[in-house]
């Protein structure tokens, strides 16, 4: 017997048991009522088909349960709470705020209940309904204590794998979660009457239209398996996928989740990340610096070979500049207004912000280097030479 089976048995069996219980109820509370019937008569009279002493009895009984609601939530599971904080483990405070909205819907539906039984108006689609309630209720504080417990998971996944814990761990806790949702899913068809072992047969002879239409979910589901497996990213680096570049925020099963630089959250379908090229910024140990610094034309061969050598010797003794990585001082170029001196080196460091304070450090250094040898920087000029002005003979050749 699979799961989905062996859980709707038991679904089954337990409603049984309750419907049980409220038939003793009813009887119970009509028992009750009779002398009062038999006292005052008015009480007879009924409200769309409601004895008046019964819909009084169930109004003020449904009332009760939702009172009771509240001191079960605010006492209750308040010293529950309590007792919780003085334990070692964190894990089980996390399980009572857990239940505590589930615990508090079902004396909701307990409410809706009694007061259809009392009332006499408990039909069978009625009665469907808070059956399914009920089922719902429950796989809802199942799956909110999955969530409360998601570090066990974490700390799971870390002994497997350190480096990609939290996402394998996210991929895990979203399997149980589809899977616990599926049986209770199936749970609830089953309170409906309909053949859940049946309708799994069905879907398989419509198998083929089936894989058709979820093609794109199966490549989805196999790309998260290969960013996992090749570890191309985490959650917090900083990439680029495709025109896509942020910080990853999360990796699920069928979308990576990036936090652009604009704060605008972008959702990448996982074929699309497995299957582009991915630049991650975040596990580079250096950053490059690359430019070309421009001297005026009346700088001398002199004056630019004392300048190539003093930025060259203040970059090979800086503290923020890698000393392993390639390092280049050259004056490489005639252009159109400058004299052009290319420079090439890489910081110690890949955190943006330590990068633009060496950067700005360095262009400082270059500017005084320049200065203290007589040049200065050039700006884009032409100069237009005029043969003759109008009106003027042209001179002689």
């Amino acid at each position: 017997m699979t799961p989905t089976e062996t859980n709707t048995t038991l679904t089954q069996e337990s409603l049984k048991v309750i419907n049980a219980y409220d038939v003793d109820i009813i009887n119970a509370v009509q028992t009750k009522l009779a002398p009062v019937y038999e006292a005052y008569p008015v009480l007879t009279t009924t409200i769309l088909g409601i004895p008046l002493a019964n819909l009084i009895a169930a109004t003020l009984l449904s009332l009760l349960i939702l009172g009771l609601r509240k001191f079960f939530t605010r006492i209750v599971l308040a010293f529950f709470q309590k007792l919780a904080k003085r334990t070692e483990t964190y894990y089980d405070d996390r399980i009572i705020s857990a239940l505590k909205q589930p615990v508090r819907f079902m004396f909701v539906i307990i409410a809706l209940h009694v007061f259809f039984l009392l009332t006499f108006k408990e039909t069978h689609f009625i009665k469907n309904i808070l059956d399914s309630l009920v089922i719902i209720t429950l796989f809802w504080a199942i799956l909110d204590i999955m969530e409360a417990l998601k570090e066990l998971i974490y700390a799971a996944t870390e002994r497997l794998n350190p480096d990609l814990s939290k996402e394998m761990g996210n991929f895990i806790l979203t399997l149980l979660k589809v899977l616990v949702g599926g049986i209770g899913l199936a749970a609830v068809l089953t309170v409906w009457g309909i053949n859940v072992t049946a309708l799994i047969a069905s879907l398989g002879l419509g198998g083929l239209a089936f894989a058709l239409a979820a093609k794109d979910t199966a490549s989805n589901l196999f790309g998260s398996f290969a960013l996992l497996a090749d570890k191309a990213i985490r959650i917090g680096e900083w990439v680029k996928v495709g025109g896509v570049e942020g910080v990853v925020e999360d990796v699920g099963m069928r979308t990576t989740k990036i936090r652009s630089f604009e704060k605008t959250l972008i959702t990448v379908p996982n074929q699309l990340v497995a299957n582009q090229p991915i630049e991650n910024f975040s596990r580079r140990g250096v950053r490059r610096i690359k430019m070309h610094i421009g001297l005026t034309y009346g700088t001398t061969s002199e004056q630019i070979t004392a300048i190539r050598t003093s930025i060259e010797a203040m970059l090979k003794s800086h503290e923020g500049i890698s000393q392993k990585e390639t390092m280049l001082v050259n004056f490489d170029n005639f252009g159109d207004s400058s004299l052009d001196i290319f420079i090439y080196t890489f910081t110690a460091t890949a955190n943006w912000e330590r990068y633009l304070a060496i950067r700005e450090d360095i262009n400082l250094k270059i500017m005084q280097i320049v200065e203290a040898n007589g040049s200065s920087f050039a700006f884009p000029s032409q100069s237009i030479y005029v043969e003759s002005l109008p009106g003027e003979p042209k001179p002689l050749s």
